[in-house]
């Protein structure tokens, strides 16, 4: 397998290269190969550094890991102490510390001095409402300033935060929420999507008959003043804090593994399982991948684009505590048009853009040239994450948004709020490939019988323990869940469920989640190595291909969105056989192919293949709420009934 070079790094005076300098010389360690080995080899010096070297505010106290048989016991910084949001407010000037973005042409502004007296004034809040240390604050509000404020706030006294997006329904909140038994509900009265305006408070009601442990709510307008409330529940105005007087500015640090928030799987096969973690595992786990894999440095301005239902989102907020500027957009990523936030990025400054694959495989699909009409001069790194970025979209982005920038292909998830692979600045970016193994992570590549193997497929493992793992399962007696989702398949190796190729340049391709993938005449394939060959077509837009289950045995389905309406004709259908069968192998054929007018998606632009699997093997399809287009599950449901009758 070769893949072609895209770019290569000009500028060596990186923060990587300076944490290199900065370790003993006589360790000789003159590539990153060298120092991931080292930082695999010697966790307990390589986590210490850097605590220092990111400049964590906190007390560093006795070994840096004690560590267990059992991969989940393994502790780090047991005897360390810090505060989250005191690492998060190290400034403390005029200069901007957030700038947010809504759809509907809103924009607001904190400066450092801002944010804190802000933070300070909600703390006071939660402490006046009876919010203790331990005690779970809930969150439905959009991605604007106000939810870091409530948040900074909550991991300030040390209770527990977390979010859902307004645009999941309310059973998707209450099946998260319930679990938690949150004291206090934080939420907006309306925001808007797609030039439309969505009212939130209806749900409410709803959502405090179904959880009684919510015994206050907090109402942040979207604009300026709260609509006018036609509620039956009583509230608290987010006015009240801001024209308060008082504050509550201690940091009391807590200890390293001290819980800072839940997080939930996708749900797709029931109730969503509540992750917690911890504080000083999520900051150390950050600020290594900000600084040393990103470059992010003071006064440098980042952007995510992602809701706070995504754990994209939490790994923005601790930009700050890099002292970066965070940009935060709210809304359609292709409102007014396909390049605004490109358009954004360029009136900010943004040094850091960060989005999903999809959305640049949507702007590969449109041909739309970013270069054309903006220069992006201050624009140095460019992520991708959420599904895999294949080849023709790391063509695209140097042909068409910028050739000097440091694409960033990474992957890691909700589990473990971060990376296990992501960028490097100071190595070359090849097409299709996400860099490296991030520093202190011991990621391999396993086949079923749990041997490392290089340029084949396998399972993505991690074989030791990280910061970032989670502390536990909310609920979950003698970590039984925890156990079962990724200790299951190797012997107290972390298996995250990705199924991916190490590559001879010691990066790496995912091919598509474990579960998703494809089983045709007994051989795996990925579902991205599908897509990317049915996407170069001009009459392709997109695809998604599922495993069907019949008569024991199993097809591959293929669901197509062609592009301007061009009609799924036979000829068509021949084409695409072919180029897939010569591209690819006749194993990753489809048996079947169908026209579909749109593929399910949730907010952050996932493709849902794993509930259209379900949908069209006949088992139960459950939390619809976390799709942006439910509508869609129409054309599916009726493919489903032509499946059966063909059985």
């Amino acid at each position: 397998m070769h893949n072609s070079k895209l770019w290569s790094p000009t500028n060596l005076d990186n923060n990587i290269n300076k944490f290199t300098n900065s370790l003993n010389k006589n360790l000789k360690i003159n590539s990153y190969n060298l120092l991931h080995t080292w930082s695999i080899e010697h966790k307990d010096i390589f986590w210490s550094k850097i605590w220092d070297f990111t400049k964590i505010i906190g007390e560093k106290k006795g070994n840096p890991i004690k560590f267990d048989e059992d991969f989940i016991k393994t502790k780090f910084f047991e005897e360390s102490k810090l505060n989250y949001t005191e690492n998060c407010l190290i400034k403390n000037d005029d200069s901007e510390a957030i700038i947010s973005y809504l759809e509907n042409n809103t924009k607001r502004k904190y400066t450092w001095k801002q944010l804190r007296e802000l933070v300070f004034k909600t703390a006071h809040f939660l402490k006046l409402n009876d919010i203790n240390e331990n005690d779970r604050v809930a969150a439905i509000l959009p991605n604007f300033a106000e939810t870091v404020i409530s948040f900074l706030a909550t991991a300030q006294i040390g209770a527990i935060w977390s979010s859902c997006s307004p645009d999941f329904g309310k059973q998707a909140i209450i099946d998260r929420f319930k679990q938690i038994s949150p004291k206090i509900l934080i939420i907006t009265d309306y925001y808007y999507y797609n030039q439309k305006k969505i009212n939130t408070i209806s749900i409410i009601p709803n959502i405090l008959e179904n959880i009684p442990s919510i015994k206050n709510v907090l109402v942040i307008p979207y604009e300026k003043n709260l609509a006018n409330l036609e509620s039956d529940f009583s509230y608290i105005e987010w006015r009240e804090i801001i024209e308060s007087e008082n504050t509550y500015n201690k940091f009391n640090r807590f200890p390293f593994n001290h819980p800072l928030y839940i997080l939930y799987s996708s749900g797709t096969t029931g109730v969503p399982k509540c992750i917690v973690h911890g504080a000083g595992g999520s900051l150390i786990q950050h600020k290594k991948e900000h600084q040393l894999h990103c470059n992010i440095n003071a006064n440098d301005k980042v952007f995510y684009f992602t809701t706070c239902g995504w754990m994209m989102w939490n790994w923005l907020i601790s930009s700050l505590a890099s002292q970066a500027t965070i940009v935060l957009y709210d809304g359609s990523p292709f409102v007014p048009d396909k390049k605004y936030l490109f358009e954004l990025a360029e009136k900010e400054k943004l040094k850091f853009f960060g989005t999903g694959a999809k959305y640049l495989d949507t702007l590969k699909n449109h041909n739309i040239k970013i270069n054309s009409f903006l220069k992006l001069k201050q624009l140095k790194v460019l992520a991708s994450t959420g599904s895999p970025l294949v080849n023709e979209t790391f063509e695209y982005v140097y042909n068409s948004i910028k050739k000097d920038i440091h694409l960033a292909s990474i992957s890691g998830g909700t589990d473990i709020v971060s990376c296990f692979v992501l960028g490097n600045p100071s190595s070359p970016v090849f097409s299709g490939e996400i860099q490296c193994a991030g520093l202190g992570m011991d990621v391999d590549i396993f086949d079923d019988r749990g041997r490392s193997i290089i340029s084949q497929k396998g399972e993505l493992v991690c074989k030791t323990p990280f910061p970032s793992k989670p502390l536990y399962f909310w609920n979950d007696d003698n970590f039984q869940k925890y156990k079962k989702s990724y200790f299951s398949k190797y012997n107290n190796i972390w298996c995250h469920g990705d199924f991916c190729i190490r590559t001879l340049n010691n990066g790496f391709i995912i091919l598509g989640r474990s579960d998703a993938t494809l089983n045709s005449g007994g051989v795996r394939i990925g579902t991205a190595e599908i897509y990317r060959i049915i996407e170069s077509l001009n009459e392709v837009l997109e695809g998604l291909a599922v495993e069907f289950n019949k008569n024991n045995n199993t097809e591959v389905i293929l669901f197509v969105v062609t592009r301007n309406g061009i009609k799924m004709n036979n000829s068509l259908k021949i084409k695409l056989i072919n180029k897939i069968k010569n591209e690819l192998s006749p194993k990753h054929v489809p048996s079947r192919i169908y026209s579909v007018k749109e593929i399910p998606k949730t907010r952050s632009g996932k493709n849902m293949e794993i509930l259209i699997k379900n949908l069209v093997n006949g088992e139960k399809i459950v939390n619809l709420e976390t799709l942006v287009n439910p509508h869609c599950l129409k054309e599916y449901q009726d493919i489903y009934k032509t499946l059966l009758n063909n059985a």
